[in-house]
């Protein structure tokens, strides 16, 4: 945002310089991107004295000039009227940026040689004059610089305004914050206006239909004005804020803007149908035409002002070409309103319209400086436009604006800010930018912030008012007091913290993928129509087609990680992957979330070398990997079974498991079901698993545990049993566990064979048990008949028969 010296200098006393003014309002939180003089591209120009004319032999409408400029003389082919000898005028050297971008340089004219140039007002940008010379005053000295010569000398200030401090979007606003730096009191304008009457009732009316979208909405009628241009100083005002002056009403409306930080919008009064304004939203593929003359396409979010008929107006953005100020125009009805942040922000952006006055309202206005403003721009109006102020005021405020007071500790500022202030100096700081201060005592202040103060809602924003008007460079350095001990970090991310360091101990690499997939994601992995997983959630704005729905499930993500490193050559992949997955409860109730960890192995297990071949991963490969996961992690009691085919449909049948506890179904492991591996483009086979973090972490001991080591030795004893082909390895473990003698130390499988000499239909499945007393040395004897009994029990349970 621009802002002249000049013209804060009638709202408040500036007691130092432009640069020091600049590093004083970024010490308080405004950053001052630069500071540049209005005129500096008046340096090339200097007063210089006409010595003598002549007629040009060309043309009667130029004169021939020698020009005194202090140093020499120079010819100059002028046609302005008011040129003559001795006049001291402006004299432009080559080399002169003008304010619309022209470079000056010396040239021939009609044939004859001009060195630089006459000036008027307005090519020099200085005021409106355009058919005649400057004529300076002859006390002036030839050959000084113009600038310093006028005394044209007004620095501006840009100043990078964050999204926050909406209050200093405006000349007064700046001024205020000048004000509490110096301990100066501001000036404002006169916005009082006597009514005696309330004519404007039976003119005009306002009717508000959409409450939620402007709260408030004021405004006044002013007639018999006349069209013009603006005064030289309104111009000039404008013109050192970067903004053009279009005519006198238009200019007010930005003045006034630009004065007061609240946006304004004037109507040709006789071009409302009815003679009223109604603010209510848009037809869902309404057309309307704006001021820069372009169609655009509504929808029913949007907020309109329209009269009895039509819109006329997208609220807070940009007014219609239906009712724009004409040189005809001879009523005009002001607007001054404020509309909610939220929906200016939104249309503006969906419409891609960007104006200076939906840069206010998205940020927020001060929603009690209506009637000020609209005020203000009357009495301008009535001053310069001659027109005659209708009696009356119209302001809807269906929702009033309340502030709530604040009650602020000084002991807690002091110690989240490091300051030793007591009350009293808080109190001094928030009163010099205009806070209220309702009730004082000896610790506690209660503050009612001004209601163009609009970011001030809580303790927190009332002491780095106080820090910033101090002064942060004031603030003393001291060592943060904190507690001795931090917080402990919550069991989900010790847990999540621990997989990803014992997953990349295992050789895989962690994959970061998108939270949202394609919205057939769960299609292409052949998910049953029931699937809880099709409960998707739907993004409102989705980037892409391929990120529509928040996933639910991570086995997406890796499979497209996995499509992407083939096609870059990358054949050998360990992924893995945790985070969070997502399914739709409700249309009253958020997403359910679910912490998931996902894996993946594809390509070899062993790259080929002198001591051996390329071996390729399989189903056990990464079925090891997940339960040595499992045991690191201490998840107790965790069994793997053969899951049925239609649990899991991206997964080939019969190379399908699942871990449990008990009946708590914990995750699935399986090699990806070649209909996948073809919908997802994957060249060569993969095998995957995902497991439910959430069940598992009440499963998850983190207490770590130890035993001696073994004083007596172990005995080994091993068991074959033909069971039936469909039998499970798993359920005799578990059933051995469960009845053996507590001697048993542990117990596993070490082959399975089919064939002959074995019957059609069964299998032979061969167990090693370990055998181990702590307190002695087994003796054969009884471990044979321990063993015998063992043997015996597990015979008799699964119906099996022994080899010959």
């Amino acid at each position: 945002m621009k802002v002249s010296l000049s013209w804060l200098k009638n709202y408040v006393s500036i007691d130092r310089g432009a640069d020091e003014l600049a590093k004083a309002l970024t010490m308080v939180g405004l950053e001052v991107e630069s500071v540049t003089n209005r005129f500096a591209y008046l340096q090339s120009v200097v007063v210089g004295r006409i010595v003598e004319t002549g007629r040009h032999r060309k043309s009667k409408q130029l004169t021939l000039c020698s020009v005194d400029t202090g140093q020499r003389q120079l010819p100059i082919v002028c046609g302005a009227p008011n040129v003559r000898k001795g006049l001291l005028s402006a004299v432009a050297l080559p080399g002169t940026v003008f304010p619309d971008g022209t470079v000056l340089s010396a040239g021939v004219i009609r044939g004859t040689r001009s060195e630089a140039m006459l000036c008027s007002e307005k090519e020099l940008g200085i005021g409106p004059e355009a058919s005649t010379i400057i004529e300076l005053d002859d006390a002036l000295t030839v050959g000084r610089q113009l600038p310093e010569a006028l005394g044209l000398d007004d620095p501006v200030l840009e100043i990078d305004l964050t999204p926050n401090r909406p209050d200093c979007t405006s000349i007064i606003g700046i001024a205020r914050e000048i004000a509490g730096i110096q301990k100066a009191r501001i000036s404002y304008p006169d916005y009082s206006i006597s009514d005696n009457g309330n004519d404007i009732a039976a003119m005009t009316s306002v009717t508000i239909e959409a409450p939620e979208l402007c709260p408030r909405y004021a405004a006044r009628l002013v007639t018999d004005i006349e069209i013009k241009d603006s005064p030289d100083w309104l111009q000039d005002r404008l013109l050192s804020v970067g903004l053009r002056p279009i005519n006198n009403i238009v200019d007010i409306t930005n003045f006034v803007m630009m004065e007061t930080g609240q946006p304004l919008h004037a109507f040709d009064f006789d071009q409302l149908a009815e003679n009223r304004i109604v603010v209510k939203t848009a037809h869902n593929g309404e057309h309307f035409v704006t001021l820069d003359q372009k169609d655009r396409q509504l929808t029913d979010e949007m907020l309109m002002i329209c009269d009895g008929e039509k819109p006329v107006a997208i609220g807070g953005i940009m007014g219609g070409l239906n009712s724009e100020i004409e040189p005809t125009t001879r009523r005009v009805l002001i607007e001054s309103a404020y509309f909610n942040p939220g929906s200016v922000r939104k249309t503006a952006k969906t419409l891609g319209l960007a104006t200076d006055a939906s840069y206010r309202f998205e940020r927020g206005v001060d929603p009690k400086g209506t009637v000020s403003a609209l005020n203000r721009t009357a009495l301008l109006m009535v001053e310069i436009a001659g027109g005659k102020l209708v009696s009356g005021l119209i302001d809807e405020n269906p929702r009033p604006s309340v502030t709530q007071p604040i009650e602020l500790s000084a002991e807690k500022t002091n110690r989240l800010l490091g300051t030793s202030f007591d009350a009293k100096q808080i109190r001094s700081l928030l009163e010099s930018i205009e806070f209220t201060i309702e009730k004082q005592t000896a610790r506690t202040i209660t503050v009612v912030p001004p209601s163009y103060r609009v970011d001030i809602t809580r303790p927190e924003d009332l002491m780095e008012e106080a820090a910033r008007l101090s002064g942060y460079d004031h603030i003393p350095l001291t060592h943060p007091k904190m507690p001795a001990e931090g917080k402990p970090m919550p069991k989900l991310l010790r847990v999540r913290n621990r997989i990803k360091q014992l997953m990349t101990g295992f050789g895989f690499s962690e994959a970061i993928t998108y939270s949202f997939i394609s919205g057939n994601a769960c299609d292409m992995l052949n998910l049953a129509g029931d699937d809880p997983r099709r409960q998707t959630v739907a993004v409102l704005n989705p980037l892409s087609e391929d990120q529509a729905v928040m996933r639910s499930s991570m086995i997406p993500g890796l499979l497209g990680a996995m499509r992407h490193n083939l096609a870059h050559q990358e054949k050998n992949l360990k992924l893995f992957e945790i985070g969070k997955t997502y399914l739709a409860q409700g249309a009253d109730q958020l997403p359910g979330e679910t912490e998931m960890l996902a894996g993946l192995w594809t390509g070899a297990r062993r790259h080929p070398s002198w001591h051996g071949r390329e071996v390729e991963c399989d189903f056990f490969d990464l079925k090891g990997a997940t339960e040595t996961l499992l045991q690191a992690l201490g998840v107790a009691e965790v069994q793997f079974s053969g899951a049925p085919d239609d649990l899991c449909r991206y997964m080939r049948p019969g190379y399908t498991g699942r871990f449990h506890c008990g009946d708590q179904h914990l995750g699935l492991l399986g090699e990806v079901h070649p209909r996948v591996q073809k919908q997802f483009e994957l060249k060569q086979t993969a095998f995957i698993f995902e497991l439910n973090v959430d069940q598992m972490l009440p499963l998850i001991s983190e207490r770590k545990s130890s035993r001696p080591i073994p004083r007596y030795p172990s005995v080994p004893r091993d068991i074959t049993l033909i069971v039936d082909r469909n039998m499970q390895a798993q359920d005799i473990l578990q059933r051995v566990m469960q009845v053996g003698d507590e001697l048993i130390e542990s117990l596993h499988l070490f082959d399975v064979f089919e064939g002959k000499p074995i019957p059609e239909g069964k299998k032979s499945l061969s167990f090693r048990v370990i055998y181990r007393a702590a307190d002695r040395t087994l003796e054969d004897e009884y471990v044979n008949r321990l063993h015998a009994e063992t043997t015996a029990r597990l015979v008799e349970e699964f119906n099996a028969l022994l080899p010959a």
